[in-house]
């Protein structure tokens, strides 16, 4: 679970790369850049959503631990 965590983690910067070089900056909101920012945005939610997993698995292995 853990390598295919960071497999995914991986995968959503190399897209928040690639939607980032696709934004016209001039004109962040009209056309293809908007829908780049979109891509930016759903897949930082991705990983953060990814990390926050990592965050809890780590968690409940602790409380399992004490028990």
């Amino acid at each position: 679970m853990k390598v295919f965590n960071i497999i995914l983690i991986v995968i959503a910067l190399g897209l928040i790369i690639y939607n980032a070089t696709l934004v016209d900056f001039s004109n962040p909101l009209e056309g293809d850049s908007a829908i780049a920012l979109i891509g930016v945005v759903a897949a930082l939610c991705a990983v953060l959503l990814l990390i926050i997993l990592n965050i809890s698995k780590k968690i409940q292995d602790k409380v399992k631990e004490k028990k």
